[in-house]
């Protein structure tokens, strides 16, 4: 991380946008904020069983929210409109998406229960970070992909479709398609085969064993 050139002159959200350091104390972005806290408080606050205000809520935080999937809230983020949803997404309670940088989500994804998907980052050096500035790095989660409970996914973490990300793991690297990672920092455990296709007993293989959850 670069600390930033001070003949630089771009306002500070052009420059978030851009994923190069800024301030975060700046109108523009305190605006971005404020509509997304506002918004998802409504969204958290609402009657559980009205799905359909709480889509239309969700239409307008987000990016993208494609037909066919939910969060079950509460959910928290940033700003809202740099996260991307495709369609037939499942969210559990409790989901944490700080995207400062663009947080994108492939179709047909399960997220668990407090799951925490982070792209700010912070300078190493003492000095610049006392004087508050920050950056980000993108976050995407590829089609199918199931996170479990409580994982954590770094910045500019990818991680591949059909990817299964055991519970409590936390995803500082990138990681391939297919395969089933888990631990702190999370690795990759085994590739997925024909043996994780569901079973007659409609049990996924790679839940039944233990691994992920």
């Amino acid at each position: 991380m670069t600390f930033p050139d001070p003949s630089d002159q771009r306002p500070m959200r052009e420059r978030m946008l851009a994923g190069d350091l800024y301030l975060a104390d700046d109108p523009q972005i305190a605006a971005d904020s404020e509509r997304a806290m506002s918004l998802s408080h409504r969204v958290n606050t609402l009657d559980p069983n009205d799905g359909a205000t709480r889509r239309e809520l969700l239409t307008e935080l987000l990016g993208a929210f494609g037909e066919g999937s939910e969060i079950r809230p509460p959910f928290r983020c940033d700003l809202g409109y740099r996260t991307t949803i495709g369609a037939r997404v499942f969210v559990n309670f409790n989901l944490v998406c700080l995207d400062v940088a663009p947080v994108t989500i492939g179709d047909d994804v399960l997220i668990g229960p407090n799951v925490q998907l982070l792209t700010p980052t912070h300078p190493v050096e003492p000095g610049p970070r006392r004087d508050k500035w920050e950056a980000a790095q993108p976050i995407t989660i590829g089609d199918n992909v199931w996170l479990g409970g409580g994982v954590t996914v770094c910045p500019g973490v990818t991680i591949g479709e059909n990817t299964v990300v055991g519970a409590g793991s936390v995803v500082t690297r990138d990681l391939p398609a297919n395969v089933v990672a888990v631990g702190n920092p999370a690795r990759v455990l085994r590739h997925i085969g024909a043996e994780d296709a569901q079973g007659p007993e409609g049990t996924d293989g790679a839940a039944a064993g233990g691994e992920p959850a």
